[in-house]
């Protein structure tokens, strides 16, 4: 309606829970595809497919309701709208900071709460008040209490127990693929067609940077794709989602995980309708507790810590290096040359990242995580490199993810203990040791694990730094009696090769 400010929406505010609200329902819409935005970082290449091919998709959807206009950047794209309007607290400091500008001019009418999180900002605010650590497990279990998710009616968690993460440990079957049913894929259409025109012709002229490969689309892009997409898991895979979801094939990538980050992270799924229609298949005998408990975790639980930590801790926050790791990320990292790498585990993680923008959470935290550590790449470069290289990446997910859980450069407000280890976890919780050209079990020599052996080279690093922290005792203990410790120690200094 001409007669009120329009909704204006960024590209990851894309779902009907912020558009089609009754509050919303008969306003215009404006999108507007910002080449700056486009082109300000080197993206993943099918990142960019997935958000660009998301507004075509909305725009498509809603007819005439949507303005869409491709501009220069944000600021033009609005002076050529000519109309004010309202929009959504946006999903970065930088493009808060800059709507907030845009309100004290009067181009933004209003700035509304944002429905893609199940808690507000003041909520977190009450829960944090006080507190110098931020514990996941102490927010998940005030979550599930406050929005009364999969308890029992005394109040109680389901089974008795909050957390079945012991049971979701296993190790993954002496087979190279998961007996389970395939996630769902899109079918590409005439708007994919476009959009890879479009990006092949702006990677032509220099208007875009991006990395990773072009590949077939693998996530969606519409509400209506996100819906199959979310029914395939919880019919089809959720029942086998939690015993294996912390373990490793080369040969299958997919596993039982959801794969509904991207669409979560754009908007288009209703994070409240997702965790009840996940516990909607456990009260109805569908779905074995352990699974739905780990599911409704990282939606309820893990999504969105990082998201309100991200705000809450500050812009500074991404200057955190209590390690004060310096390394610079050498060129093969940068440039997904997983071809460049022997180690079997980070060669299989890193082209999954390029070929698919995409790794499982234990390959980011153990894999990639764990080697970053190890080598002491700097957090902040690491944390870019995380939100620009994953096709589910945005500012918001990555700090809390790389600077707190992965990194330990906050020093331990997120994790209790830096997620170092060596080879003999990477053996257990995948098939990617048999073969590999570094023996798990060696730390020293040609086929010494880097794995293996960085993590000592780390500890011995860091050891000043990490003695007050109890949960590092034994560790720096096992260090102080290594028998070549110093041999190992100048091994990894001179090591080129992974």
């Amino acid at each position: 309606m001409a007669h009120e400010p329009a909704l204006w929406l960024f590209a990851d505010q894309l779902g009907p829970h912020f558009h089609s609200t009754p509050e919303h329902r008969d306003r215009d819409v404006l999108l507007i595809r910002s080449a700056a935005a486009f082109g300000a970082k080197p993206f993943h290449r099918q990142k960019l497919h997935l958000v660009q091919a998301a507004l075509y998709r909305l725009a498509a959807d809603l007819g005439d309701r949507v303005t869409l206009i491709d501009a220069p950047d944000y600021r033009t794209g609005l002076r050529r709208f000519g109309r004010p309007v309202v929009v959504h607290e946006p999903t970065s400091h930088a493009a808060d900071a800059f709507v907030r500008r845009l309100r004290v001019e009067g181009v933004v009418e209003e700035i509304l709460p944002t429905p893609g999180f199940v808690l507000s900002k003041q909520d977190f605010a009450e829960w944090a008040d006080g507190r110098t650590r931020f514990v996941m497990e102490d927010f998940y279990r005030d979550q599930r209490r406050k929005f009364g998710v999969l308890l029992e009616p005394d109040g109680e968690p389901a089974g008795r127990k909050w957390n079945f993460d012991h049971d979701n440990r296993e190790p993954p079957p002496k087979t190279t693929r998961l007996d389970v049913p395939a996630p769902w894929h899109p079918r590409e259409n005439d708007i994919d067609d476009r959009v890879r025109a479009e990006l092949d012709e702006a990677e032509r002229a220099g208007k875009i940077h991006p990395v990773g490969v072009d590949g077939p689309r693998r996530f969606a892009v519409g509400h209506d794709e996100a819906g199959r997409a979310l029914r395939r898991f919880l019919e089809q895979r959720l029942p086998v989602f939690g015993p294996n979801q912390d373990a490793m094939l080369t040969h299958d990538w997919a596993m039982a995980h959801a794969l509904l980050s991207v669409p979560l992270n754009l908007g288009l799924l209703d994070p409240r309708d997702v965790v009840a229609r996940a516990e909607e298949r456990y009260r109805a005998g569908e779905a074995p507790l352990g699974s739905v408990e780990g599911f409704v975790r990282q939606v309820l639980g893990w999504r969105e810590w990082v998201w309100h930590l991200y705000w809450h801790q500050g812009p500074d926050y991404l200057r955190s290096n209590a390690l004060h790791a310096r390394g610079k990320l050498p060129k093969w990292w940068r440039e997904l040359d997983a071809d460049a790498v022997e180690a079997a585990c980070l060669r299989t993680a890193l082209a999954g990242v390029r070929d698919r923008g995409y790794a499982h959470h234990i390959e980011r935290l153990m894999v990639l995580g764990n080697h970053g550590l190890q080598r002491g790449y700097d957090p902040a470069a690491l944390t870019h490199w995380f939100a620009t290289a994953f096709v589910d990446g945005f500012p918001w997910v990555m700090p809390a993810n790389v600077i707190g859980m992965s990194q330990y450069a906050d020093g331990g407000v997120v994790a209790t203990k830096p997620y170092a280890a060596g080879g003999a976890y990477i053996n257990r919780m995948s098939d990617h040791c048999p073969g590999c050209v570094f023996d798990p079990k060696k730390r020293t020599g040609p086929e010494a694990c880097p794995f293996t052996a960085g993590y000592w080279a780390f500890l011995d690093r860091n050891a000043a730094r990490l003695r007050d922290n109890h949960r590092m005792r034994q560790p720096l203990s096992g260090l102080e009696r290594l028998a070549d410790r110093d041999e190992v120690i100048a091994q990894e200094a001179d090591r080129r090769h992974f």
